[in-house]
């Protein structure tokens, strides 16, 4: 017998979401986006994991020991927590982990902690679904369809926990905007895709990202604050982005990495056809330096694989679609 056919979390699920309306549980003890919603800010700060309802989710009793990891000041043990959450992001078991997300991002914002980045990279997981190997025009920066159902593998309505977290990196956005300028660059890049996933607080979040992208030197943050700037528009059906990212693409003054994140970003907020001077402006720019420098986004590793790099194969998809592509769109990006 598995585990979970034993487990009550788990049986509770089945009932409210598989046997049952899920819509049933909306408000109820096993809506997630309730649970961490009720999470008190002393909580949150204090780390007191005792007064979140872990035992109510599939999973959840391992995300708290995992939480648990976290503080223990053993480097092993941290990362090895880190792995276990990102990894269950990635087999889509979000629904404890936006358990996780206030407290990860306290983590992320801990003075002097090896391991920020990596915390809010399950954080920005977390708020995301359906995003791994997706490179399409109509899909590469969406990160929810709240139109259809997804469900995780227990049976829980991802939809749900995807919101969660997304809700609980807004009620935290003045927490992690200042992460924007952190001396770490890794540090940077993942605070923007955390914040490009925040369910409100478009406004203020897309005024810090164009204020940083004016004073930043690192190209590789530079390419994610573009990236970043298009994926919250396209959240918050932002038209003026929109004109701005086009503005961008265009300009050869803009250096190429923004130029190239620009051009995706603008593929991915409109249906339009392709202009040729778009196209003639990424054979140009979008070099095998420029893709090596662009690798390590997290944007760019979602839609990479073994074989192939996430630029070329962005490319490739939204420029040639039609074209037969041997490098499969939906291979393994965790592998």
């Amino acid at each position: 017998m598995h585990q979970w056919e034993t487990d009550p979390a788990y049986q509770a699920v089945v009932r409210g979401f598989v046997d049952a309306d899920p819509l049933d549980q909306a408000g109820g003890p096993l809506d997630i986006r309730v649970a961490v919603a009720g999470i008190r800010p002393d909580a949150k700060d204090g780390f007191l994991l005792e007064e979140v309802p872990w035992d109510r989710f599939p999973d959840g009793i391992r995300v708290r020991e995992d939480m648990e990891r976290l503080r223990s000041g053993d480097q092993a043990a941290v990362r090895g927590a880190l792995g276990m959450l990102v990894g269950r992001c990635a087999n889509d078991m979000r629904v404890a982990v936006a358990l996780a997300v206030p407290f990860l991002l306290r983590i992320g914002t801990h003075s002097g902690g090896a391991d920020r980045a990596e915390a809010l990279a399950v954080v920005a997981e977390g708020a995301r679904m359906g995003h791994q190997g997706v490179c399409t025009r109509a899909d590469m920066l969406r990160h929810r369809n709240d139109d259809e159902w997804y469900f995780e593998p227990t049976g829980y309505l991802q939809n749900w926990s995807v919101q969660a977290a997304r809700y609980a990196i807004a009620a935290d956005t003045d927490l992690v905007l200042p992460l924007l300028g952190d001396p770490d660059t890794t540090v940077r890049i993942a605070s923007a895709y955390a914040l490009a996933a925040a369910s409100d607080r478009a406004e203020d979040i897309l005024s810090a990202f164009h204020t940083c992208l004016l004073a930043e030197h690192a190209p590789d943050v530079r390419a994610g604050l573009v990236l970043a700037i298009a994926e919250l528009a396209r959240a918050h059906q932002d038209s003026k982005t929109t004109a701005w990212i086009h503005a961008c693409w265009s300009d050869p003054g803009q250096p190429p990495e923004v130029r190239t994140s620009a051009a995706l970003g603008w593929m991915c907020l409109t249906d339009e056809p392709i202009p040729d001077d778009l196209r003639t402006i990424l054979d140009d720019l979008a070099s095998d330096a420029t893709a090596q420098l662009m690798a390590p986004l997290p944007w760019m590793r979602a839609t990479a694989s073994a074989v192939g790099d996430g630029l070329r194969r962005c490319l490739q998809e939204m420029l040639h679609p039609d074209a037969h592509d041997t490098d499969d769109c939906c291979d393994d990006p965790w592998s």
